[in-house]
């Protein structure tokens, strides 16, 4: 189907006005027909369709002998009952290759045709970026699907009709399909915005390697839940693949831009320009020239941008509270017993213990441990568009909230617990807060930069504000609270003890 059939398709440029605000089953209408005209510019290729179709063909057989050779061996060693546990992992595993194989069919989308010359045209034509951008994420999620379903259609007949004989419950496949569904989704997607934000094929490949590893890490894992039968699990795993399918798409929708795609020429480093953005957003302008107005015309106006991701970490961490309270209720084999605190003077000697430690060390350590864990959480944060940071730090809540739906704190005391915990993290609580929205914010940016400004840019500005917010706020504030911490925390605790 050629660009012009395209263009016949649709109405003349010149109402592009009305484009803009279509409804969605127009959108959808539009979007089919970059669908149609790439999926028969793909079927008619056969360097791309004879890899996936040997590929389907070749890894569902190479399954079933391995399978043959793993029954053989449990059986042999007296293992059999763990068959059932065995046998569901490989179909992921069959389904996962033709997805990574045919990756590069996403991976071209844009790029691709931006070096076959043939993006332009397709760009003029009077379809939305939207349209555009749905078209081609529509065409390079079939095919990868439709050989990933192939693949696991084959291997799991085979494992029924073959001498394994093997009856899966329709949950189970339900749920194979689910996943292997949700992980090829957020190859594609991924891809696809990857494929709109680079120059070249090359360096859209060498990118790709950020896509592929995580999925595969995610794969073995997911392997690892299966064997141990613990596959209530796998369904968590499934709602973050959609809600990072969702991001993903929601972020390439919204940063795709064809005038943008077409002017830029070639990636480069400018480390002069990157430092000038950083530096404009650490230091906050011009009029700033001490300490004084730094914070007033710098770091505080930057809290308005926090609002909202502090409040979702907020959020998590009374949730994952309560949410372990609520496990240390229904665990009772891992409740710890009252007897725990009758001996009054050996805690009391364990206090004074964790008093003796308040020297230069022990504060150094606390003060290591909090800079550490929020800076892991940012790294992270910054792979996971934000949503480690909310994770590492709400964390720590659901074992505050484990411990204190203990029976034991029936014995120590809810006062001694919470005089152990109030004094230092009336000051360490907002501070987590404060840099853990800072991180969500600069992970999740990306996904939707401000209007007028590039992923990039947009970007380094976060990097700026969450730097000036990290030094100026949160590094004094965890300083004073691992003060309170080593040196007064523990005398409040001796005294509510009575010691």
């Amino acid at each position: 189907m050629t660009i012009q059939a395209v263009s016949s398709t649709l109405p003349a440029p010149g109402q592009g006005g009305k484009y803009a605000h279509h409804t969605w089953r127009e959108t959808i209408r539009n979007a089919m027909i970059v669908t149609r005209r790439e999926l028969r510019d793909s079927f008619r290729d056969w360097r791309i369709m004879a890899p996936i179709f040997l590929l389907t063909l070749a890894f569902p057989a190479l399954a079933q002998n391995l399978t043959g050779l793993a029954t053989n061996f449990f059986v042999q060693n007296g293992a059999e009952p763990l068959m059932d546990n065995f046998l569901p992992l490989l179909p992921m595993v069959v389904g996962f290759f033709p997805v990574s194989i045919s990756l590069v069919i996403a991976l071209e989308t844009f790029v691709g045709e931006k070096e076959r010359r043939s993006l332009e045209p397709l760009l003029s034509t009077p379809l939305t970026n939207l349209e555009l951008y749905l078209g081609k994420t529509f065409a390079a999620t079939i095919p990868p699907l439709l050989g990933s379903y192939t693949g696991m259609a084959i291997y799991i007949l085979s494992l029924v009709t073959g001498e394994q004989q093997w009856r899966p419950s329709a949950e189970l496949i339900i749920q194979i399909m689910l996943l292997t569904t949700g992980q090829a989704l957020v190859m594609v997607t991924g891809a696809v915005v990857v494929s709109s934000q680079t120059t070249s094929t090359r360096a859209a490949n060498l990118l790709a390697s950020f896509i592929i590893i995580p999925t595969s890490l995610l794969v073995l894992l997911e392997s690892l839940i299966m064997v141990t039968n613990q596959r209530y699990v796998l369904w968590f795993i499934f709602g973050a693949l959609l809600v990072a399918d969702a991001m993903l798409f929601s972020m390439g929708a919204r940063i795709f831009n064809r005038e943008e795609l077409l002017g830029r020429a070639i990636d480069q480093i400018n480390l002069r320009w990157a430092g000038r953005i950083f530096w404009a957003h650490f230091k906050g302008g011009e009029k700033v020239t001490n300490l004084a107005q730094w914070y007033r015309l710098s770091v505080l106006p930057t809290f308005k941008n926090l609002r909202s991701p502090a409040l979702v970490v907020g959020i998590a961490m009374l949730a994952l509270f309560i949410g372990g309270m609520v496990f240390a209720q229904v665990r009772s084999d891992l409740q710890l017993p009252v007897e725990m605190m009758t001996d009054r003077s050996q805690t009391l000697s364990d206090m004074r213990a964790a008093f003796e430690l308040g020297n230069g060390l022990g504060f150094r350590f606390i003060l290591g441990q909090n800079l550490r864990v929020l800076l892991a959480s940012t790294i992270l944060g910054v792979f996971s568009f934000g949503v480690m940071s909310i994770f590492f730090a709400a964390l720590p809540f659901s074992i505050l909230g484990f411990l204190f739906a203990q029976p034991v704190m029936a014995a120590l005391g809810v006062g001694t617990f919470l005089a152990a915990l109030v004094p230092h993290s009336i000051i360490e609580i907002p501070a987590i807060i404060i840099g853990a929205a800072a991180a969500t914010r600069l992970g999740a940016i990306i996904t939707r930069p401000p209007d007028g400004k590039g992923v990039w840019e947009a970007w380094l500005g976060a990097l700026g504000d969450w730097a000036k917010v990290f030094v100026g706020v949160v590094i004094p504030m965890l300083i004073v609270s691992a003060l309170i911490e080593v040196y007064v925390t523990p005398r409040i605790v001796l005294s509510a003890l009575g010691g």
